[in-house]
């Protein structure tokens, strides 16, 4: 590989290794001093490049990708505050282990604490918050450097991917001149015929990464303490978006009818969406047929105080998002059993019990082949699994019932609009859902559905900054229908993100919940004080965002909730990004969604109460 001076040399051999190496996408932000990795990027055929005007929101649109995809993806900026706006996405990234490359341009080393112009301390700017950090040598035509930087590249990249997955930080410092401009004597001639200027056929280095196994002892075990369960249950997390794809949501299901334990499954999961929801087992050796009982739970949230706890849990994914469910499985005096292929402690509550650090995908598969040997259940609570089935059937009838209601009275509240965007969504199609109320209506309200739905947020950090830009990656990589539902705030705090639709070519429909200001801020005790409430806390801001509409070439339309449903199939037919920005009253949502979580436990604790 020949150049004409060395910085170019160096971006070139990067870039083609990484690509080598099997990188597919780089986000990029102007900027001079990343001049020789943005030219080579942007010349390589085999990497996709999406250019971003603001840092933060082209870091947010990798981690989108990377979050739908669970392969890395680049970011390229150039030296100074640039790289500090990548760092609520690396904060992300880390704690929902989705793998990012961040390639941070820098002066030349001597320049440190110098008083040069934009040169900061970009040495492990990004802390503890990625899993490797390097920084490159100074570019140089030298055989032993090329091929130091090759097998930097391939590392830094398998990095990403390891257990945990997760950003990694590459430092590039390049010193003049930085553009393709021919340095006599920079890089000789017969360079490009040395093996690292070649390069190899593949990878320069190939890592083969394996999975964490539960050995025999351990699955057993498991199985035996599950087997013998009056109460078992299932609960599966939020699910990282490199083992989404190896846990197969059927295996799952199957597991859960053997053990006759229900499945109660975060939106995030991967798991209350799918074919296998509507699925019967073929196998159920294990323990009585539960009749017309489902296997897959999504109503959790609104009832399982009422239930009795269980005995023994097998918890997969992240920490749920179900605040009353976690509280449940922390006051249960239960043996529980926490999957996590990395061995990390991701349980708030510190009562779980045991800690398996092994592939969840393994974890599952192993149980099937130990309960395949296993004729019966010893202590299986033969109402158990009854009881959970008709506090579901309840809480359903409920919402449905109040929905019904509002619809009639031409009120719907926020819960509403989240039940109605899942429940019609495409199949298939992303659903990206921003933190704050969103996320936590979408886990009350979104009913179990077989339908290829793929919903996503960023729930690492649960930050409000990057969710629009977050979203509009996840739809980058697929053909798929993409929908967004946000808050007014986070829709406010990323609107240079909606620059992507035009630039990085991908359509959605956005469904804005506008009720002025932080209406999650009503759930805490800091309500009952005014002043600061309102102020401080809630800071309603009077924005219209129609203005949106000519700035970033968009269709804005103000929706009364009574007929969000229309205008919502208009937009899933229609081509091109519509935002339908549908207004509500926060407090009177709070106080509606209050109501109803009273009624549905009023009346599955009657239920149970009559079936005792």
């Amino acid at each position: 590989m020949t150049a004409p001076n060395r910085a170019t040399l160096w971006g070139r051999v990067l870039v083609d290794e990484l690509a080598k190496s099997g990188l597919e996408a780089v986000c990029i932000a102007p900027g001079s001093r990343s001049t020789p990795l943005t030219v080579a990027f942007a010349d390589h055929e085999g990497i996709d490049v999406y250019s971003h005007l603001d840092e933060r929101s082209a870091a947010f649109f990798a981690l989108g990708r990377a979050r739908r995809t669970g392969e890395p993806t680049a970011l390229v900026c150039t030296s100074g505050t640039a790289a500090a706006n990548f760092h609520p996405a690396v904060m992300e990234a880390d704690r929902a282990h989705v793998p990012l490359l961040v390639l941070t341009a820098d002066r030349p080393p001597e320049l440190r604490d110098s008083g040069a112009n934009q040169t900061v301390d970009q040495v492990k700017l990004y802390g503890d918050a990625v899993r490797w950090y390097t920084e490159l040598p100074e570019p140089e035509a030298d055989e032993r450097k090329v091929r130091s930087l090759r097998t930097t590249a391939a590392r830094a990249l398998a990095e990403t991917s390891g257990v945990p997955p997760g950003p990694v930080h590459v430092n590039c410092p390049f010193r003049k001149p930085l553009e393709p401009i021919a340095v006599p004597g920079d890089v000789p001639d017969a360079f490009a015929e040395t093996p690292a200027g070649r390069g190899r056929a593949g990878p320069f280095v190939e890592t083969a990464s394996g999975r964490r196994l539960p050995d025999d002892a351990d699955r057993d075990r498991l199985a035996a303490a599950l087997a013998d369960a009056d109460r078992p249950l299932l609960v599966a997390g939020p699910a990282d978006p490199t083992t989404r794809p190896d846990l197969e949501p059927a295996a799952v299901a199957e597991l859960a009818d053997r053990l006759d334990a229900p499945l109660l499954a975060d939106p995030l999961s991967g798991l209350r969406f799918g074919p296998h929801v509507d699925g019967e087992s073929a196998d159920r050796e294990i323990g009585a047929a539960p009749g017309e009982t489902r296997t897959v739970y999504g109503g959790y949230d609104a009832y399982v105080g009422e239930l009795p706890p269980p005995d023994v849990v097998l918890r997969i994914g992240a920490s749920p998002t179900s605040k009353p469910l976690r509280h449940w499985l922390r006051d249960a005096d239960a043996r529980q059993f926490l999957v996590d292929p990395a061995g990390e402690w991701r349980e708030a509550t510190f009562t779980a019990t045991d800690l398996l650090a092994a592939d969840p995908a393994a974890v599952v598969d192993g149980l099937l082949e130990a309960l395949s040997d296993r004729d019966e259940r010893s202590g299986i609570d033969r109402d158990w699994r009854e009881r959970v089935e008709s506090a579901e059937r309840r809480h359903w009838a409920v919402r449905d019932e109040a929905l019904a209601a509002d619809a009639l009275e031409a009120d719907p509240f926020e819960g509403a609009i989240l039940a109605d965007v899942v429940a019609t969504a495409p199949d298939p199609a992303t659903v990206f859902v921003s933190n704050s109320m969103p996320i936590r209506d979408a886990d009350r309200f979104a009913r179990p559905r077989a339908a290829e739905l793929t919903v996503l947020a960023n729930r690492g950090a649960s930050g409000i900054d990057g969710i629009t830009s977050t979203a509009l990656g996840a739809g980058s990589t697929t053909d798929d229908p993409l929908v967004l539902v946000t808050g007014d705030l986070a829709f406010y705090h990323d609107s240079n993100g909606l620059l992507a639709l035009e630039r990085c070519g991908v359509d959605a429909t956005i469904v804005l919940l506008d009720n002025d200001g932080g209406g999650i801020f009503h759930e805490l005790p800091i309500e009952e004080f005014e002043p600061p409430f309102t102020e401080q806390f809630k800071t309603p801001h009077g924005l219209d965002f129609a203005a949106l509409e000519d700035l970033y070439d968009l269709e804005f339309e103000r929706v009364a909730p009574a007929d969000f449903s229309a205008a919502y199939r208009r937009s899933l037919e229609t081509p091109g990004t519509q935002v339908l920005s549908v207004g509500f009253d926060s407090e009177d949502s709070h106080r509606r969604r209050d109501e109803l979580a009273d009624r549905v436990s009023d009346a599955v604790a009657t239920d149970l109460e009559d079936g005792a």
